[in-house]
């Protein structure tokens, strides 16, 4: 968390009336509290579903689909390489959800980067077997007669 976006976003929170600041704080740290008006904002913002944006940049979706134009280089390889890091990510991302413990925040945040990359070893799978589809084989032993 950056301090600094901290005390931006509470200023800006301050200046639309949705925070005050609260006399309660020591010197060297200054605390807010919420408005009614700002309840009723963060009210409104729990009650309604978050709607589906455009999707963030997938920078391996993009890598594949041009490295997909590219034959000499190897896909199965850029693909095993990613599921090799992907699978390092999942196993830090079960340890972290392992350290939280009873926190369920932290839990329900661990859970979301979790499937996230279980997702992506899927997707991974699935992009492995168009690759098998598509290209043939290459040859292993000598070549057999015309």
């Amino acid at each position: 968390l950056n301090v600094g976006q901290v005390y931006t976003t509470l200023a800006r929170l301050s200046r639309d009336g949705l925070v005050e600041p609260a006399d309660d704080g020591e010197e060297q740290q200054r605390t807010y509290r919420i408005t009614p008006a700002g309840r009723q904002a963060l009210d409104r913002w729990y009650a309604e579903p978050v709607a589906p944006g455009a999707p963030p940049r997938n920078e391996l979706a993009i890598k594949l689909a041009l490295a997909v134009h590219h034959p000499e280089l190897d896909l199965a390889a850029i693909i095993q390489a990613q599921r090799t890091a992907t699978m390092r990510t999942l196993q830090e991302y079960t340890r972290a959800r392992e350290a939280a413990a009873d926190d369920l925040s932290w839990q329900l945040v661990a859970d979301a980067l979790l499937f996230a990359a279980e997702a992506e070893l899927r997707w991974l799978d699935h992009a492995e077997a168009h690759l098998a589809r598509r290209r043939p084989a290459r040859p292993t032993g000598p070549a057999a007669p015309a």
